[in-house]
């Protein structure tokens, strides 16, 4: 690695929750101008993980708002999603509700998982609950298991684009 790239790397800060809210906030205005059923969707379920790392009770009005659509107009439901965005933007997540994100993330693993990695998942996800690796270092050793078993879903997640520590060379440290 030449020194740019050194310094490149460097330079690549961990986003802060501002950011995080900032960014889901923009991706949903451009929900709002599409008006699209299909967009908000999309949307809520690529941005699962992260709104269940802030507030799973949102999480779940949300959810029902978005099944609901058709009893109302689709303004009103874009209108009421975003009220409920917003306020689960506002909770900040813990080391709580990241390990219950994380678990839930491993039960798309779980079956596929030998003895030995379910061992290692478990120590990986202890060191996170006593703070002795960031849920940024969870996530970069979580991403080459979704390659690994291709999944498109959590591929798709801003949970993990927003939450994981921007190190070169993660996807590939396995190969």
């Amino acid at each position: 690695m030449n020194t740019n790239q050194e310094n490149s790397i460097k330079s690549v800060q961990k986003l802060t929750e501002n950011d995080i809210k900032e960014y889901v906030i923009a991706r949903f205005k451009e929900v709002k101008k599409l008006n699209k059923i299909k967009e908000l969707v999309s949307f809520q379920a690529m941005n699962k993980h992260m709104i269940m790392s802030h507030d799973q009770n949102e999480l779940k009005i949300m959810g029902n708002i978005v099944a609901r659509n058709k009893k109302n107009q689709f303004s009103k439901t874009l209108e009421e999603y975003e009220k409920h965005l917003k306020i689960a933007l506002e909770t900040e997540p813990t080391t709580k509700t990241h390990s219950n994100v994380i678990l839930h993330i491993f039960g798309f693993f779980s079956k596929n998982f030998s003895q030995q990695e379910k061992e290692k998942f478990f120590e990986l996800l202890t060191s996170f609950k006593e703070g002795q690796i960031s849920i940024g270092e969870v996530l970069c050793e979580i991403n080459p298991t979704i390659y690994r078993f291709n999944n498109t879903y959590l591929a798709s997640q801003t949970y993990f684009l927003l939450y994981s520590n921007p190190q070169e060379g993660n996807l590939f440290k396995l190969l």
